[in-house]
């Protein structure tokens, strides 16, 4: 597909299919925000089954403790794996979490990620690198899980932090040819919708040209922010971690939902949806 464009050209080459990841609880809300939402292992595998009928690929998933708190710990994380395999098997990329919440130090998110050796992480690069002097201790955690054939995403709040990693990457700071990335699109305040141009900093970045990303958006508004995000190239992150509303404003009645919304709107705009495999594949060149 050519496009004439003053953005990074890749950015508009999606010819492939587009995955669809669930992002089910996150560590803030509880079953006071929706009962559906799972907090235990068992309810974690039920969303990843029911996630999986309704078109994910991929599910990015926090634990808590028995108090419903948010918690990064390798016993309940490979707890919550084993559940979440019985269930689906391969069938889902199964992405864990080391959000800090002001809880945890980047030294205790990367050794929850040492033990549990999981498929998939999201590292946000504001936690793990709040200043240049974390800088050496990131990329050696980077060369770590290259090693171990563990595929980091990492999360950008800003067309800043996509600058910076830009540069980390030009410095030979990042051990990955292309890092798959996480727009994220707004920011966790109180009323926070996102909106389908709140992407076009990101895209409009010269220097942060990011061959694998994707999108998750806060609000009524994910499904339009999503949606756009894949029309241009990128991947799609749903759930009730930032959402609990359809299109049209209605209350959710689970995570599958969300993602049958989003199938329902890539593929009116002619694109096909990608399953586990086809997002490993697509992540193999990183």
């Amino acid at each position: 597909m050519n496009v004439t464009t003053d953005q990074p050209e890749h950015r508009l080459e999606s010819t492939g299919p587009v995955a669809i990841a669930v992002a089910p609880n996150g560590g803030r809300r509880g079953k006071a925000d929706h009962p559906a939402l799972p907090i235990t292992p068992d309810e974690l595998a039920d969303v990843a089954a029911a996630s999986l009928d309704a078109g994910a690929a991929m599910i990015h998933a926090h634990v808590r403790d028995r108090d419903g708190r948010h918690l990064l710990n390798a016993e309940a994380y490979r707890a919550a794996i084993a559940a979440i395999k019985a269930r689906v098997g391969e069938r889902l990329v199964i992405q864990i979490t080391t959000e800090a919440l002001g809880l945890y130090a980047p030294e205790q998110q990367m050794q929850v990620v040492r033990d549990v050796r999981p498929e998939a992480v999201s590292l946000a690069l504001r936690e793990f690198v709040p200043d240049e002097t974390h800088e050496a201790t990131f990329a050696s955690f980077l060369k770590w899980l290259r090693a171990e054939r563990v595929t980091p995403q990492i999360i950008l709040y800003s067309a800043g932090e996509a600058s910076y990693l830009s540069a980390l990457a030009q410095r030979g700071m990042i051990p990955f040819e292309n890092p798959p990335v996480l727009y994220v699109l707004g920011r966790y305040t109180v009323g926070q919708t996102s909106r389908p141009a709140d992407l076009l900093p990101f895209l409009a970045t010269e220097d942060a040209a990011f061959r694998h990303w994707m999108v998750c958006a806060f609000g009524r508004h994910e499904t339009a922010c999503v949606t756009s995000a894949a029309l241009l190239g990128g991947h799609a992150r749903v759930g009730f971690e930032n959402n609990l509303f359809l299109p049209d404003g209605t209350l959710a009645s689970g995570n599958q939902d969300l993602i049958a919304a989003t199938k329902r709107a890539v593929e009116a705009c002619g694109l096909a949806i990608a399953d586990a495999d086809a997002l490993r594949g697509d992540w193999a060149d990183i």
